[in-house]
């Protein structure tokens, strides 16, 4: 059984037994504790095993496996899951900025919030990411209906006089 499937069957698990809750509460300080090393060391490329890696971070092998579960869309080249096991040799390759992004778009703040970002980006740096993460959540209208204008229904009326009567 891959590390992978054991990952996902422990979360099902966990959850079934202790609720969704009580899992994050537990996963977010060990996940926590693998970004805090990681971003204090930000050294580019990591190569290595599995178990070896997770041995460095101090956590078991099944949850560095979910570690690389969160990250995988952050790394510049996207790691197999399925397919790994304790002692394949993988390689860890990110992509800080869009892992800065997508921790903000998880609303995973005690994550972004580190201090270690700071020897990563400066806080404008932080910003702008942030900035850009908002401008891809904001939706603008660009087919505005005036009040006067002929209502989109095809009745002949105006907007206001027809379906704007209730907006």
């Amino acid at each position: 059984m891959s590390l992978y499937k054991n990952w996902t069957d422990l979360v099902v698990d966990y959850v079934k037994k202790n609720g969704e809750d009580a899992f994050w509460e537990e996963y977010s300080s060990i996940e926590k504790k693998i970004y805090t090393k990681l971003l204090y060391d930000h050294q580019g490329n990591i190569k290595d095993s599995i178990e070896n890696l997770a041995v460095a971070f101090q956590v078991e092998p099944v949850y560095f496996t979910g570690f690389l579960d969160g990250i995988n869309e952050s790394l510049i080249n996207k790691i197999e899951l399925e397919k790994v096991e304790k002692d394949v040799e993988i390689e860890i390759n990110i992509d800080y900025e869009k892992l800065y992004f997508n921790m903000v778009d998880a609303k995973a703040d005690y994550l972004y919030t580190l201090p270690q970002w700071d020897s990563i980006f400066s806080k404008e740096k932080r910003r702008d990411i942030q900035f850009s993460y908002r401008d891809t959540k904001t939706t603008v209208n660009k087919n505005k209906i005036g009040r006067n204008d002929p209502c989109l229904c095809g009745s002949g009326k105006k907007y206001k006089k027809c379906c704007g009567k209730e907006a």
